[in-house]
């Protein structure tokens, strides 16, 4: 193949997770084969607002070559083992998980059907899985012993951002060498074929055969220079603003919880995650149902007096995606592809994703990018409809009171594949057959944590075999053990992270 037409180089705009995530996993897998370079201002101060991962990251890790015990140490992180949804159902004082983990034998049967039918005090979560009891003892998803990535139940990350970027920048240039470039770009050149290089007000000139926008908000090539329009998600979730703040622990015992808390207020929620030296609390909210006085005033009340003398870092959420994620010879990645309220902490996954793509399909002719193009925007489309239609599941189920939550209830803001869906759940228990694509943004298993933790109730038509009822009752039995085994032999979080940090 003549060279002249592979891709030999690649230009990220932008740093921050996006641009440094992207940056590794291409680079981990190509070498010098292709040159990777990343150009950052540093006028541009980096938003850096997502600190909970999908268990998806431990791989991503793992794949750039790091170790966890390094992540874990550089980057204030502690385990992720799902989230914890406080007074989502009602006002009343109730709550709810979605863990990481799938509900035992999920694989061969659909062991939702069995609890539905035979109904009792265990919350859904509890019955078929062993997560809810290890969050709410503070119970470590590994032992002492357990080797970096491994575990006995699925976990992701709690991380410190602004650690995680510098900790990602450091490892691409100085193990998978990457080439970085401080720069402000003034100018960007284009050709027929798509975007030829980028000017900095420095006089440096960067040409490639391939872009990355990760340049934020701002998409500079994306939007600003091939003028991709932003697809409004705003009519169908509402959350547009964020106040947030970092405070520390009472003392350096206090525990560390195991997951993400997401606390539904009168006009959106809080979010509450633990990392190993401080608590990272944020107020999402509609500025169209709620001031922002108000907001810092809840958020303030939720955070106790170690908030009174902070000032709130305010955040702006837009609320959908690029019409177009590849044009030409420029992708988008993170926030100038999109974004929407961090609820499932998305923003990190859809990074992965993308990042993923490019580098398992990176056209090795340049002649069929036309045809990687368009795959990768019919893909990220879809993973973008999945999404709000997803986080939209958690608002429509709410008996909250609120105009905020009434407001969400309404069937005018419901996409029709959310509609659908829920008609064929009224009688269909989610399973397997439920979705078209092979990789799905949320499995299977996550719907039913949602529905059923927040009460939703299919009606199931036609009873078990007796066959089936007894696999059905041998594996609640097998998970009853699963719990007590593991709530005998796993360490406390704080203990385990502070053993992991001392090596």
């Amino acid at each position: 193949m003549n060279n002249n037409h592979a891709i030999q180089s690649i230009l990220i705009v932008g740093g921050g997770a996006a641009g440094w995530l992207t940056a590794g996993i291409i680079a981990a897998r190509y070498g010098k084969a292709v040159a990777i370079t990343l150009i950052e201002s540093s006028e541009i101060p980096t938003i850096g607002v997502g600190e909970g991962s999908w268990p998806s990251m431990r791989n991503t890790l793992r794949d750039m070559g790091i170790a966890e015990t390094d992540f874990f140490r550089e980057c204030d992180a502690s385990f992720k083992q799902g989230v914890k949804f406080i007074n989502w159902q009602s006002e009343q004082n109730s709550f709810f998980y979605h863990p990481f983990s799938l509900p035992i034998g999920f694989i061969e049967r659909n062991t939702a059907t069995h609890w539905l039918q035979n109904p009792g005090e265990q919350s859904f979560a509890d019955a078929v899985s062993a997560q809810e009891l290890l969050c709410e003892k503070n119970i470590a998803p590994r032992a002492f012993d357990t080797a970096d990535y491994k575990s006995f139940v699925n976990y992701g990350y709690h991380l410190d951002a602004g650690k995680f970027i510098t900790f990602l920048r450091q490892h691409c240039k100085n193990t998978l060498g990457v080439k970085h470039v401080i720069g402000t770009i003034t100018r960007v050149n284009q050709n027929d074929q798509g975007i030829t290089s980028v000017e900095t007000a420095d006089h440096q000139t960067l040409a490639a055969d391939l872009f990355v926008d990760c340049s934020g908000l701002k998409s500079l090539l994306l939007s600003e220079t091939l003028g991709i329009p932003f697809v409004d998600k705003s009519e169908q979730l509402f959350i547009d603003s964020a106040v947030a703040v970092q405070v520390p622990y009472e003392n350096e015992d206090s525990p560390i919880l195991p997951y993400t808390i997401s606390h539904a207020q009168k006009s959106g929620w809080i979010w509450d995650i633990g990392l190993y030296s401080r608590r990272g609390i944020g107020h999402v909210y509609s500025s169209r149902h709620m001031s922002e006085d108000e907001a810092v005033a809840i958020l303030k009340t939720h955070a106790g007096a170690a908030a009174n003398d902070l000032t709130p870092r305010k955040i702006r959420i837009p609320c959908g995606h690029r019409e177009k994620f590849w044009v030409k010879n420029c992708v988008g990645v993170g926030m100038a592809a999109g974004f929407i309220e961090p609820l499932e902490a998305s923003a990190l996954v859809m990074v992965e994703l993308a990042a993923q793509y490019i580098r398992d399909q990176l056209p090795q002719h340049k002649s069929v990018m036309p045809i990687v193009a368009k795959r990768f925007n019919e893909l990220q489309t879809y993973r973008w409809e999945r999404i709000v239609d997803f986080l939209k599941l958690h608002y429509v189920l709410s008996e909250r009171t609120s105009d905020f939550w009434a407001d969400n209830r309404n069937p005018d803001t419901f996409s029709d594949s959310l509609k659908e869906a829920l008609a064929l759940w009224q009688y269909h228990v989610p399973y397997k057959r439920d979705f078209l694509q092979k990789e799905e943004m949320f499995p299977v298993a996550s719907y039913q944590y949602i529905l059923y933790g927040m009460g939703f109730k299919t009606q199931t038509q036609y009873p078990h075999s007796p066959s089936e009822q007894a696999a059905f009752l041998r594996q609640a039995m097998e998970n009853e053990k699963i719990k007590a085994h593991l709530a005998s032999i796993s360490p406390d979080t704080r203990a385990l992270l502070k053993a992991i940090r001392s090596r």
